[in-house]
């Protein structure tokens, strides 16, 4: 958008149906607060946990969720859907006018849109689904395409490009959810002594099991024995469909913040998380005011620049535009870098670690936010 006259027609996206809808809420509020006023008309679209897409007229409502308490509250279906007919939608049309239908008291208008900004973690949004939509729309959008979301969401597949490019990482056993819950067209039980037998014959206690497609720790269990590998893999299942079993690697969980595209992106400093659990769960990041984030941690010589080196690697290898955080571990004794997982629509919470690292590299909020909508722009002109 060239005209500066005029102000940028900008659709803010939070919520979602993911496990991850109320940290997204306080993520586009915090985002919302820096965003210029005389430079963009912001629309906010909430997203509902069951996925109906709502226009939210008061922003200062978003991180309370305040804007879906109606909704959420409801006594039972017929309750929830009186309460939503009582709410504007506001959907994003695939068309390629890439307009906004408002729905008010019935009645449907449009409202061009210059760009979109989802502030979306986890399942439907971190997964490459709402890209592809933003895509046939013609529709310039913030962050990662369509195939670098699904590609890092889905921590199988990320792990067969790490490996590609010889990045260390944990070793993992591939577990399906029909092994553990049955389904899928299977006539027969799924037998659990033999699932379990085959995990054990390849990796050691503890260990750690993890839906494959589950953001924010969401699912993850240490299991320390057979009785808490059978209860961690039903944990998991009930989060995904593909699940991964890996080694438990003891050391220090370092990340570093990566901003830009191709040969233009620049990892940050480092920063360290100590969690306040045994390991950094959804409970422990977001509830546990005992976890800590620490900025340019003390580390041995020269392993800031291979962790922040071996970021850039992989945010290149996954086609990543935009920001991403990318996480790793230094394993204790002998200190190699062992690459975790990748998260391409960081947390912008109060305690989140992307906006902190950005800062601390001389890049504030309010600036980035800017440049990443204007690459948004010279991505969809290329």
């Amino acid at each position: 958008m060239n005209n500066t006259d005029k102000k940028i027609r900008l659709a803010l996206i939070f919520g979602g149906q993911s496990s991850e809808h109320d940290v997204s809420c306080v993520s586009a509020s915090t985002v919302a607060g820096v965003l210029d006023r005389d430079k963009y008309d912001i629309t906010f679209i909430g997203i509902t946990r069951d996925g109906h897409w709502l226009l939210v007229e008061d922003e200062s409502e978003i991180s309370g969720r305040e804007w879906e308490k109606a909704i959420v509250e409801a006594a039972d279906e017929e309750a929830k859907a009186a309460a939503l007919e009582r709410f504007p939608k506001a959907i994003i049309s695939p068309d390629t006018e890439h307009s906004l239908l408002i729905k008010k008291n019935g009645v449907y208008e449009k409202k061009e849109l210059d760009v979109a900004l989802p502030i979306l973690h986890g399942l439907f949004g971190e997964d490459g689904t709402i890209q592809g939509l933003f895509e046939m729309a013609h529709l310039p959008y913030v962050g990662c395409g369509h195939l670098s979301s699904a590609i890092t969401m889905d921590k199988f597949f990320t792990k067969v490009v790490a490996d590609s490019i010889g990045v260390p990482q944990a070793d993992y056993v591939g577990v399906r959810d029909y092994e553990i819950k049955g389904g899928n067209r299977r006539t027969e039980a799924p037998d659990i002594d033999k699932l379990v037998e085959r995990i054990e014959a390849k990796r050691e206690y503890p260990m750690f099991v993890k839906p494959s497609c589950a953001g924010s720790s969401m699912g993850i269990t240490k299991a320390h024995n057979r009785e808490e590998l059978i209860k961690g893999l039903g944990i998991a299942a009930d989060n995904d469909s593909k699940i991964l079993v890996e080694e438990s690697i003891i050391g220090r969980e370092i990340e570093c913040a990566v901003f830009g595209y191709g040969d233009n992106a620049f990892a940050t400093g480092v920063g360290e998380i100590v969690a306040a659990a045994e390991f950094y769960d959804f409970d422990a990041k977001y509830n546990n005011s005992e976890s800590l984030t620490l900025l340019d941690p003390e580390l041995p010589e020269g392993k800031a620049d291979e962790i922040r080196e071996t970021a850039l690697k992989i945010y290149r290898a996954c086609d990543c535009f935009g920001f991403a955080r990318v996480d790793f571990f230094l394993e204790k004794d002998t200190n190699r870098v062992v690459f975790n997982e990748i998260n391409t629509i960081p947390g912008h919470t109060s305690i989140s670690m992307y906006p902190m690292l950005m800062q601390r590299a001389g890049h504030p909020m309010k600036e980035y936010i800017d440049e990443m909508i204007q690459m948004a722009y010279e991505r969809h002109n290329y």
